[in-house]
């Protein structure tokens, strides 16, 4: 240790601080500003911030919106901090999209516009432009966060109006949208499928697509980032007799599907990606009925080897899991009645 750089071992300690750490010690003088503000510490710093003790849970309702630390230990959240929104908002009417990275892009429902936001560092990028990119609507369109080989940070926006499918790409780096093609089954344009936000997970996002009938046609869609190409893979062979949901989560770089089915009476199982095919990890008992208002806002959990299924209304059941590689993750949107997300804090900026 003694014959490395001081620059070298500055460095190796500033970049395991935490992140609203790190803001602070930018005012040090000016070459930590410089050191702290280059790409390659702040890829390094991320890379070593995105760990489960360091998540935070963002709870929004209609007066305050809050973050909180994870107590895995007991499946709670710890002392909680208020957030101001550093931007113009109605009542606290933010839905959040996506997340990666210790960034949200964000719905700005009163006016439809698209926002990255690093609720840490407080930092906010619009996303919104005179021609009409970067403006969302639920239920017709699709967002997916995600980050490329050349380390940009990158919003994939699939939009459906009127059956006609359009497709943008936000660059963080040019900070500018394009158009890419894609071509896919004219069903899939329709109202009557629901595509979910897109999951990030080695080098790919991935959507779930699924007919808002019992029987219907469920499919995944993938989208290579690098390559920028789309692909459809099965869904999970599920039974076809009840709705399907299937809910997407990266565990450790590896995708995973929470997908539950069934009409009286519901069942999950938990499956995994290999290659293009699903394989079971897992299934729980039938679950009583739950009602069908409740379906389109079901969400999982795990933490602390517990299984958890909610709806916006809180956690309905619990399955015990014995798999420790799952430890916390949460691809969850409500929780016990807020609108929310987990993120991890780091000083990932929305622009450049």
């Amino acid at each position: 240790m003694a014959d490395l750089p001081t620059h070298t071992i500055v460095f190796e300690i500033l970049t395991r601080l935490p992140a609203k750490d790190v803001g602070r010690s930018k005012s040090v003088c000016k070459q930590w500003y410089a050191l702290l503000s280059t790409q390659d510490f702040v890829k390094i710093h991320c890379s070593r911030s995105v760990v489960s003790s360091n998540q935070r849970v963002l709870l929004i309702d209609d007066l305050t919106c809050s973050v909180r630390p994870i107590i895995s230990n007991n499946n709670d959240y710890g002392p909680s901090s208020t957030v101001t929104f550093p931007f113009h908002h109605q009542n606290n009417d933010v839905s959040i999209l996506s997340h990666l990275n210790g960034l949200l892009c964000v719905c700005l429902n009163d006016t439809y516009e698209l926002l990255l936001w690093n609720p840490t560092t407080t930092a906010f990028k619009r996303l919104s432009t005179p021609d009409s990119h970067g403006f969302y609507i639920n239920n017709l369109d699709a967002i997916g966060l995600y980050v490329d080989a050349d380390d940009d940070y990158k919003v994939l926006h699939i939009k459906r109006r009127s059956g006609v499918l359009g497709v943008y790409v936000y660059s963080r780096e040019v900070d500018s949208w394009r158009n890419i093609p894609f071509i896919t089954r004219q069903e899939y344009l329709s109202p009557h499928f629901n595509w979910s936000a897109g999951t990030f997970c080695g080098g790919t996002l991935y959507f779930t697509v699924c007919e808002c009938w019992i029987g219907g046609t469920n499919v995944v869609i993938c989208f290579d980032v690098n390559s920028e190409q789309f692909k459809e893979i099965s869904f999970p062979p599920v039974p076809s007799n009840g709705m399907v949901q299937g809910v997407l989560v990266n565990v450790k770089n590896v995708l995973h599907m929470f997908a539950s089915t069934g009409m009286f009476e519901m069942t999950h199982d938990l499956w995994t990606l290999q290659g293009d095919y699903w394989i079971k990890v897992l299934s729980c008992p039938p679950i009583p009925p739950i009602s069908l208002s409740l379906w389109c806002d079901i969400t999982h959990y795990v933490t602390n080897g517990n299984w958890f299924v909610m709806t916006k209304l809180g956690k309905l059941f619990t399955i015990e899991m014995d798999m420790k590689p799952f430890e916390c993750f949460y691809p969850v949107s409500w929780f016990r009645g807020f609108k929310g997300a987990v993120f991890v804090q780091t000083i990932v900026s929305p622009s450049i």
